[in-house]
């Protein structure tokens, strides 16, 4: 089973205060990092946490508001710093050829590494080794994407008396079967997945819907997620504040996750007048439970849904 976290580098929105930096969410899945946005002061974030920049394999931005990519530049060039060879993978909204290119101009810069760059829309599907990153346009004031990670399938469970009875000895031939391949024993009988695997079943979900107000593409995207990282820019008596500029409240992320079916939702992109959690905290849960705004740093394991 592959480990699967999440690592709140910047929990903030608009600009970066004390207590929170700007939007950067990364999501550590086994041995590699895919990074969702990267605001100001994202790198210093990544310093401060458990996980290593040189991992990150690929990052995805949302939009071209500030808070939201203007870190890329000199997480970019840190990485020349420290010698990086592997290649980066940066994926965004139309025009992100152009702001890369800009970036990899900028003073006396040319990286030794390949910095791979594709323009993704909505309704676009990219896959991957083990998974698929799914994108959706959202509803914001400059054209904006969220993201979905969702795993593949994972084999059904394991009935150990039913590979019993077939003959099949403990060992590694179970193991074999578990991982959906079909054995031979002694005797030259087959005995196939299907016969002693259960139902194949989901793998987990991540959604990060970027900057938005409530929209039909967020909830469809967000829909069974075992995680929903949504922006909360606002409590419910600033709604008509928020929706104006693009954005949820806390309230608003709540419905969403409650219509969308999620297991757990974090709220981020906290507007600066907020010095703690308490608030945005109290009003989501009255909706739906299973509600945290985290801290900056915080991590948190992602487990498998029932």
């Amino acid at each position: 089973m592959a480990q699967l976290s999440i690592t709140f580098l910047g929990t903030g929105g608009s600009w970066p205060s004390v207590e929170r930096n700007v939007s950067a969410t990364a999501i550590k899945r086994n041995h590699e990092i895919l990074l969702f946005d990267c605001g100001e002061g994202t790198q210093r974030q990544i310093q401060r946490s458990n996980i290593s920049y040189m991992r990150i394999s690929k990052i995805f931005i949302s939009h071209y508001h500030g808070d939201h990519f203007l870190g890329l530049a000199g997480l970019i060039q840190t990485m020349q710093l420290n010698d990086r060879k592997a290649p980066l993978y940066v994926y965004g909204p139309k025009g992100l050829n152009e702001l890369v290119g800009r970036f990899l101009s900028l003073g006396y810069f040319k990286p030794a590494y390949e910095i791979i760059v594709t323009e993704v829309a909505g309704g676009d599907e990219l896959h991957f080794d083990g998974y698929r990153i799914l994108a959706s346009h959202v509803l914001h004031n400059v054209p904006s994407l969220a993201y979905a990670l969702v795993e593949n399938e994972r084999p059904g469970r394991f009935n150990k008396q039913r590979a019993l009875e077939l003959g099949v000895p403990e060992g590694p031939l179970f193991r074999k079967l578990q991982e959906g391949k079909t054995v031979t024993l002694k005797d030259g009988r087959s005995v196939e997945p299907s016969e002693v695997l259960g139902p194949a079943r989901k793998g987990r979900k991540v959604t990060v819907s970027g900057d938005t107000v409530p929209c039909r593409e967020i909830v469809e995207l967000a829909r069974e997620s075992t995680v929903f990282v949504c922006d909360a820019t606002f409590t419910d008596d600033l709604k008509e504040r928020a929706n104006e500029y693009g954005h949820c409240t806390a309230g608003q992320a709540a419905e969403i996750a409650k219509e969308a079916a999620c297991e757990r939702l974090f709220m981020i992109h906290i507007s600066p007048r907020y010095k703690g959690n308490e608030a945005h905290e109290k009003e989501a849960r009255e909706i739906f439970p299973k509600s945290d705004a985290p801290q900056d740093l915080e991590e948190f394991e992602v487990s498998y849904g029932e």
